[in-house]
């Protein structure tokens, strides 16, 4: 069926690359309007902090994205110079349209103000400039504006600049090492003419998507340097497969080379491109729409990759032809007609005859860096790792560095008391004052506010709200300590009146539903990621052990890439060289997204080497025969590629934003290790050692997966 495919793509060369040159186009006027329909939303449904929410959102008339807080910092002030200043902040507040003030408080010599909007955060993002010159028209030139939309709108150029900068490094990158790797000839700007054509068309189904689920801010980053890094591993592939066949064979027509060459790379790709898939897909099982949006966009690229593999690739091949491959002048590195006498033939041969030697090495190394995982903390996310040069994060230091970061995310207390009029009462006042000194007595609040002004009583006077303020982040493990001690000790033991329900909001308490939602779901995430793939490979390999040794070395990566993250961030390993944030603890998020990404990209590489290596084996070649010639056909390949993926995410670690930087070193460290040491050494020394049980397939499980063994392998399964 491929090789039908594979000639009728061919026949209509010409057509197919028109489409695709329609669809990039369509798919970059989208990718340039898709910032608009993003979001930082980290929103759990159906978390106490959502219920919060609601309620504060319903009654309060609080609307977090949209609100902006203004700071301004006075000195030596009186009550009626304060008043003045609020009134300021309030004639400022009118050029947002519908603006409203929903508190405004003097604490520690700055004045506190929030100006609510009705506006979502992108919506409410383009208020911000206006905004400011409103305050410096009102006489307050230093007065600070920052709050989600404020921060958008101070991050979104930055971001744009770091995508554009990385995607500047990475082509320029990636070209280099296509020069070097194939040489002075024309099909080394295919792997790049495959990449803009699959983001391209990538970027423009999640702008659709983005019309019917929420997406975040870092999509774009993320989606741009990573497919392009997996658009150049298929891609470059296939072109080396076809020029092998071209050299192998000087009198192959164009047409037939490009068919063999599909029906070995491309069946490869596909196979790859289902594991990457696979993987990704788990992220949708996990219930916080921020995580689903990043599995929904991120299964786009393999999906997209693969199409292109199956279409534009072939198409391309066949107009440029045999001369297209043909180095001119400078051959480059994969230009050798005997890869068996090559560098890597000399690794496999080297490995077979020390496989106990290496192994031990390779796992002793893996091990010690793998270590430092105990050394592992979680966040939901953090303020102080965004650029401390913009205006919003100079006005969240204006206050942090007096009253520490905890009075820019207050925890905030919703009592339902179940019916009008009961706010005043004595006896909710009595329990009301009582939790509050229950709460100031705790050594992590900095300060209780609680009060029966409009700020804490909705007009019906059912609805209470309490603000407790902590003396750190709130992504602190101390923070996030503090609400667990309000949801299981404070809250329960309040002594309020009647049916009265208290809830717990505000961005610490919805961070501790990030991360509790987060590692819930990822065992589920894990074990399905396994289990599936092990299927998958079960039935590609046609082995019992191949899959378990696979999966086995994918979860290697995984934990090297981890302690990296914790060598990198937390300890400064290379940390100023790479220009990287130093925290003490790394992004949920982060781990979450980690791990799908690089279990399907490790899976990527392994099933190039091993699917040569069968190839090999069903041809007739020995185990150690086979072992060889998969390394010397596909490691410089893997390597080539896995470089120019790292090169790719050098855009995310030169970043600004610690969230990016530490996707950019995971996927880097994960994926360099993996190409080399893992792949390079544990997988050949494994197989040695496994010997013919590599290719074991009992009758039974053959049966049950639907896979008819071949004779080869039938003979390997009887013995």
């Amino acid at each position: 069926m491929l090789l039908r495919w594979t000639r009728a793509v061919v026949r209509n060369r010409a057509p197919i690359v028109g489409v695709w040159i329609v669809v990039s186009l369509l798919g970059v006027a989208a990718g340039l309007n898709l910032n608009s329909h993003l979001t930082t939303s980290v929103t759990i449904p159906g978390s106490p902090s959502e219920k919060a929410g609601l309620l504060l959102a319903k009654h309060f008339d609080e609307n977090t994205e949209g609100t902006f807080t203004v700071l301004y910092k006075f000195k030596k002030s009186t009550d009626a110079q304060i008043q003045g200043y609020k009134d300021k902040v309030v004639a400022a507040s009118l050029v947002i349209p519908g603006s409203h003030i929903s508190q405004q408080r003097a604490l520690v010599g700055v004045l506190f103000a929030s100006v609510g909007t009705s506006f979502q955060l992108i919506e409410a993002a383009k208020y911000t400039q206006a905004l400011r010159q409103a305050l410096r028209d009102q006489g307050l030139p230093d007065a600070s504006v920052t709050g989600p939309p404020a921060i958008e709108h101070d991050v979104s150029p930055i971001l744009d600049s770091d995508l554009r900068w990385g995607q500047v490094l990475a082509i320029v990158l990636a070209l280099l090492l296509l020069l070097l790797v194939l040489g002075a000839c024309l099909a080394m700007f295919i792997p790049l003419i495959f990449a803009a054509a699959s983001i391209s068309l990538a970027l423009g189904i999640i702008f659709l998507m983005a019309h019917k689920m929420l997406m975040v801010l870092y999509i774009p980053n993320i989606i741009e340097l990573i497919g392009l890094g997996l658009a150049i591993d298929y891609s470059l592939l296939i072109v080396h497969r076809f020029r092998r066949e071209i050299m192998n064979d000087e009198n192959i027509s164009v047409d037939d080379a490009i068919a063999k060459t599909m029906d070995t790379a491309g069946r490869t790709v596909i196979l790859s491109g289902l594991s990457v898939s696979i993987g990704i897909a788990t992220l949708l099982l996990v219930p916080v729409p921020f995580v689903h949006s990043l599995g929904a966009a991120g299964l786009v690229v393999p999906v997209v990759s693969v199409l292109a593999a199956l279409t534009l690739q072939p198409a391309l091949l066949a107009i440029l032809g045999r001369k297209g491959v043909t180095p001119y002048k400078f051959q480059g590195l994969m230009a050798r007609k005997d890869l068996m006498s090559g560098m890597w033939a000399k690794i496999a041969h080297f490995v077979i005859r020390r496989p106990v030697t290496v192994l031990l090495s390779a796992l002793a190394v893996l091990a010690l860096i793998a270590s430092s995982v105990m050394w592992l903390q979680v966040t939901p996310s953090s303020l102080t790792a965004i650029p401390q040069n913009l205006e919003s994060a100079k006005a969240l230091n204006i206050v942090t560095d007096r009253a520490g970061h905890g009075i820019i995310t207050p925890n905030e207390i919703v009592i339902d008391l179940g019916a009008e009029h009961l706010a005043n009462t004595p006896e909710v006042k009595k329990a009301r004052l009582a939790l509050a000194a229950q709460l100031q007595k705790d050594h992590e609040v900095f300060i209780v506010a609680t009060d029966v002004t409009p700020t804490y009583v909705d007009p019906s006077g059912r609805y209470l709200r309490i603000f407790v303020v902590g003396r750190h982040d709130f992504g602190a493990a101390v923070s996030q300590d503090l609400v667990r001690q309000m949801r299981e000790k404070y809250l329960p033991n309040a002594n309020f009146p009647g049916n009265a329900k208290l809830y717990l909001g505000g961005a610490p308490a919805q961070g501790v539903d990030l991360v509790d939602h987060l590692l819930k779901s990822f065992p589920w995430i894990v074990l399905l990621a396994l289990v599936m793939a092990y299927l998958v490979l079960l039935r590609a390999f046609r082995s019992v052990f191949l899959p378990l040794k696979a999966i086995l070395m994918d979860l290697t990566s995984i934990a090297v890439a981890y302690g990296s993250l914790v060598l990198v961030f937390k300890f400064g390993l290379g940390s100023a060289i790479l220009g990287t944030y130093r925290l003490d603890q790394i992004e949920a998020w982060v781990l979450v997204f980690l791990f799908p990404v690089l279990f399907g990209l490790s899976m990527d590489y392994e099933v190039f080497i091993v699917s040569r290596m069968r190839e090999a084996k069903l041809h007739g070649a020995s185990n150690n025969e086979a072992i060889v010639e998969g390394l010397a056909h596909t490691g410089g390949v893997v390597t080539a590629a896995a470089i120019i993926l790292v090169g790719a995410l050098g855009g995310l670690v030169n970043g600004h934003f610690a969230g990016l930087q530490e996707i950019g070193i995971g996927l880097a460290f994960g994926i360099l290790i993996d190409a080399t040491i893992i792949r390079g050494l544990l997988l050949p020394s494994t197989m040695v050692l496994l010997g013919r049980w590599n290719w074991w397939l009992p009758t039974s499980i053959a049966r049950i997966v639907k896979v008819k063994a071949s004779p080869l392998e039938e003979r390997e399964t009887r013995l």
